[in-house]
């Protein structure tokens, strides 16, 4: 039995205690008025110059400068001031939304992965079982947090999901929007979150009774429950893949309504699968650096590795598939969301692409280098970090616009959900034998070695 080294108990909470402290003084310092926002920016101005701060202070100047001839051009303004502060208001909204999916999509994607290697009998796999078994209790926490979060946004606590002010879907209003009327049928509030109910439900309970199986079988040594598995991960793979779209559509291509691409979803989960990859590994060479998991060897981080690899393949050729055909052909409402990212979010924009590909190309491109500890790590700390930047850049464009930064809800929100995760996860791994030692086929796992 794995017992939870009290250094990380307290490692996991000082990261919590310090992330919460954060998050919540980035909405203590949100600015509750316009008058606020220009002392804010005219602060900022003279502060700094130049900087996101310097060209919204400037072009807010305009606005002002026009004011001075009329009460057009001062409506113009605080129009403009009133755009900014509900950019500053969703912000730290914002911070906590990319780190609460971030972490529950490491979570769901070694649920998959779980499921893969059941469904396809694989006989390398066995012995790591309990470790993503571990990762996946993070699954209940994670979802829930962020159903709260849904839910927040549809009683309109913030305004990250544009599409869901009634105003917009209302002819009689100025601010209708025919585009996003004519999505209504499928992007309204209720529906929204009736789908992320079944998502979840569907997700959690997969996850339960795989769980409860695999204990089962251990107990028992009755390959029925083995069977079962076979068949509840195989049903279950059919369920994911198309939640996992109709997720990656609702939860982050819907923070931009007028925009869609037809390979979003694969775009999403490949990210969620070389992430939740990357942390199995990661685990599994922590928990062996402690005296752990005695039967896992240099050939199962090889594999892990490899499918590290596989995957950071995989999503650039996704991003440059979706990024390559749009920017051809050059389309206004299509090509306008990867200008907002190039023009506003360059540097982590296309060095989130570095990150993703060219790193994991150069350092695992070796086949011996995917049997270094040291390799492995290095990789997966920069696939992780590139992962949460692209995350970040999905979210922060529509949400946040020109007024990001990185400050105290961003990197508040990291922390505390860092911690969570490893608390989650760590204390998860301790409620069951590391070994799956019942597994039919946990022989020829022991022996896996070329």
């Amino acid at each position: 039995m794995y017992t939870l080294p009290n250094k990380l108990k307290l490692f996991a909470i000082i990261f919590m205690v310090v992330g919460a402290l954060g998050m919540i003084g980035g909405f203590l310092a949100v600015p509750s008025n316009v008058e606020e926002v220009k002392t804010m920016m005219a602060s900022h101005d003279d502060g700094h110059g130049g900087g996101h701060g310097d060209a919204t202070a400037a072009h807010g100047g305009d606005h002002g400068a026009a004011g001075a001839h009329g009460e057009e051009g001062a409506h113009s303004g605080d129009a403009h001031y009133e755009h900014v502060l509900g950019q500053l208001q969703n912000r730290p909204w914002a911070a906590v939304y990319v780190a609460a999916f971030f972490f529950m999509m490491i979570a769901l994607g070694a649920l998959a992965f779980y499921a893969i290697q059941y469904a396809a009998q694989a006989g390398w796999s066995p012995v790591l079982f309990r470790v993503m078994e571990g990762i996946t209790a993070y699954l209940p926490v994670g979802t829930v947090i962020l159903f709260v979060l849904l839910l927040l946004s549809a009683l309109h606590f913030n305004h990250l999901f544009h599409w869901m002010d009634g105003d917009l879907v209302n002819p009689d209003s100025d601010k209708f929007d025919k585009i996003i009327a004519g999505k209504s049928g499928f992007l309204n509030t209720p529906f929204f979150l009736i789908r992320a109910g079944i998502f979840i439900l569907g997700w959690n309970l997969y996850r339960a009774i795989s769980r409860k199986y695999s204990l089962k079988l251990d107990e028992t040594n009755d390959p029925a429950y083995f069977k079962k598995l076979f068949k509840f991960s195989a049903g279950f793979l059919v369920f994911f893949i198309v939640t996992e779209s109709m997720m990656s559509w609702d939860w982050i291509m819907s923070f931009d309504p007028h925009w869609f691409s037809t390979l979003f979803g694969w775009y999403v989960f490949a990210g969620m699968m070389v992430c939740a990859i990357t942390v199995i590994a990661m685990i599994t060479m922590v928990l062996k650096s402690q005296g752990y998991l005695e039967f896992v060897n240099d050939s199962h981080i090889h594999d892990l590795a490899k499918f590290m690899f596989g995957f950071s393949i995989f999503w650039t050729y996704l991003w440059f598939s979706q990024f390559m055909l749009i920017w051809y052909s050059n389309i206004p409402e299509e090509v306008t969301y990867f200008v907002t990212r190039i023009e506003d979010f360059n540097l982590l924009f296309f060095g989130m692409v570095a990150m993703n590909f060219v790193f994991p190309l150069l350092i695992l491109m070796n086949s011996d280098y995917k049997r270094v500890n040291l390799f492995v790590i290095m990789a997966g700390i920069i696939i992780l970090a590139g992962h949460y930047i692209d995350v970040f850049v999905m979210v922060m464009p529509s949400a946040v616009g020109t007024s990001w930064y990185i400050g105290m809800p961003e990197i508040g929100a990291m922390m505390f959900f860092f911690g969570l995760f490893v608390f989650v996860v760590f204390t998860a791994l301790t409620k069951a034998p590391l070994l799956a030692k019942a597994n039919p086929l946990l022989k020829e796992s022991k022996q896996f070695h070329y």
